[in-house]
């Protein structure tokens, strides 16, 4: 089966970009970035989707205030179609949610790449951007999931410990699955001009400790940092897009500004 960098080869270049965004630790508000990226993309004319690829602890569906009737997981089942799982989410992009508290997915069995990779494959040629909002971690679930896309978006806040799992997770991706270029993105910044200095702090680290198995440099593309903001947590509670909801908020316009850095191909790795 092909991956989605041969099927966009074989198609002339048609099929979507594959973004995974993942984080070295829960809590850093990756699904929030996920989510209110693919709806940045979307309001620059692209049809995207989101795929819940935290196949055990989804929570994207709580996120985007959806009660999906046909999940992830019926599909995987046999149960329904794909197309009857995918749904429209508010921001005009579509979602194919995971079904939360489902321990058989998580761990990568063969069944599991087998039936994720068939659908990721059946996606990629009806969109411009897939993104896969990932697990938290290196689980082999997570790994999997990540090896498919194009391009790694890695969540970090200025916390030393998502820092310091922030690289766990650069120095994996890097080490086993090649990656020469990772994009950053920054969450709750107290001030202007911090998430360059967290990049510029991990890339020391990465330049000193991390290379490829060839021995390639690895670096560190900072897309831009979001700050903290009382209006990312007033939409979380109100399970609203931030968006939708506050799209003049201080958050809101750094995301779009993450969203044209990402629609931006000499951005792309």
């Amino acid at each position: 089966m092909k991956t989605p960098s041969e099927a966009r080869a074989a198609s002339g270049g048609k099929n979507a970009w594959v973004l995974a965004v993942t984080s070295g630790k829960g809590g850093v508000g990756k699904t929030f970035v996920s989510a209110n990226l693919a709806a940045g993309l979307a309001k620059r004319g692209h049809r995207v989707l989101v795929l819940d690829a935290d196949l055990g602890l989804a929570n994207l569906d709580v996120v985007l205030n959806l009660f999906p009737k046909i999940t992830l997981h019926d599909v995987f089942t046999g149960k329904a179609q794909l197309e009857e799982a995918i749904l429209v989410a508010p921001g005009g992009f579509s979602v194919l949610l995971a079904g939360s508290g489902l321990v058989e997915y998580s761990r990568l069995t063969p069944e599991v790449r087998d039936k994720f990779q068939a659908v990721l494959a059946t996606l990629v040629p009806r969109y411009d951007y897939v993104v896969l909002d990932t697990g938290a971690g290196i689980s082999d679930v997570v790994l999997y999931a990540v090896s498919l896309a194009d391009e790694v978006l890695v969540v970090a806040t200025p916390e030393p410990t998502s820092m310091t799992d922030a690289y766990a997770t650069i120095k994996v991706l890097a080490t086993q699955q090649r990656r020469r270029t990772l994009r950053l993105v920054v969450n709750q910044v107290a001030k202007p001009g911090d998430g360059k200095i967290i990049a510029q702090q991990l890339q020391n680290v990465v330049d000193r400790f991390v290379s490829t198995p060839q021995g390639e440099s690895v670096r560190l593309s900072l897309l831009g940092d979001i700050p903290s903001d009382p209006s990312v947590r007033e939409a979380v509670q109100r399970r609203q897009l931030l968006l939708e909801s506050l799209p003049g908020s201080a958050a809101a316009r750094a995301i779009q500004a993450v969203a044209a850095r990402v629609d931006t191909p000499d951005e792309r790795g």
